[in-house]
């Protein structure tokens, strides 16, 4: 924690981060405690970045505007999905295996049966759809009312309202999302936060443990996310990366920040 500390002090005494000033209490986003600069990692993207230590609840936001924006989920949403489907029974555990339809899709990876847990690491959108419709709408609304997810608006369609459609959620509410996920208050069983927590890994080492969850905009491939948890020994944070590119062009940049900061390993 002290060299991290120290890193951001050499920063905010170049200018690099400067503080503002925020009311934490006027939105379920909380505004930012510190700016944080680090366009040198997103390569000519406009983007935003958010790392929130859960510990203080200190706020470092790179490029303020865009994360307050208001954009489409995309496959970010499985986190939720997969919340809601376990709490209302629409599947049993991460093991629910739905069987391929046959059709073949956009990724290799999408054409075989899927679990829900494997749906969740190949971002196989089929599987989260006949899921959704399974959930259907008045427990989907009246969930995503629950959870306050952006702006909880469904009416692009069950199986598509997430996917460049109505229901969209900024990048500050989605790290909200994120911490309140990992500190289990949100209002899902204990069993299932743990659940989806566990589906979320990505990358787990001796020193940290990365969890996240990617989404593209497929139509265009103009519109990417990373949002996740990173715990490196008796640190946690949560982050939100948004970007006009991919969802894996935004885990990369991610990468690069944790690096940096030397919350996640070379």
């Amino acid at each position: 924690m002290k060299k991290l500390m120290y890193m951001f002090s050499a920063l905010l005494l170049t200018g690099a981060i400067f503080t503002v000033k925020a009311d934490a209490k006027k939105t379920a986003s909380r505004s930012s405690d510190e700016q944080l600069k680090v366009k040198e990692y997103f390569n000519g993207y406009d983007g935003t970045f958010i790392l929130r230590n859960i510990k203080n609840g200190q706020t470092f936001v790179y490029n303020k505007e865009r994360a307050y924006k208001r954009l489409t989920p995309e496959s970010t949403f499985k986190v939720a999905n997969a919340l809601i489907g376990l709490q209302t029974g629409a599947v049993r555990d991460e093991y629910d295996v739905k069987r391929w339809d046959g059709i073949v899709r956009e990724f290799d990876s999408w054409n075989r049966d899927h679990t829900l847990g494997s749906g969740m690491r190949e971002s196989v959108i089929w599987y989260y759809q006949a899921m959704a419709r399974d959930i259907g709408r008045e427990r989907m609304e009246d969930w995503l009312r629950k959870i306050s997810y952006g702006n909880q608006d469904i009416s692009g369609g069950i199986d598509q309202f997430w996917l460049d459609s109505t229901l969209k959620i900024s990048p500050l509410e989605q790290a909200d999302f994120m911490e309140k996920l990992y500190e289990e208050s949100l209002p899902f069983d204990k069993s299932v936060m743990k659940t989806v927590k566990r589906m979320m890994i990505q990358e787990e080492t001796d020193s940290y443990i990365l969890y996240g969850k990617t989404g593209t905009r497929l139509s265009d491939m103009k519109l990417g996310w990373f949002t996740g948890i990173v715990k490196n020994g008796g640190r946690t944070y949560v982050f939100a990366t948004n970007i006009n590119g991919t969802g894996s062009n935004a885990k990369a940049i991610t990468r690069s920040i944790l690096k940096k900061y030397r919350l996640i390993d070379e």
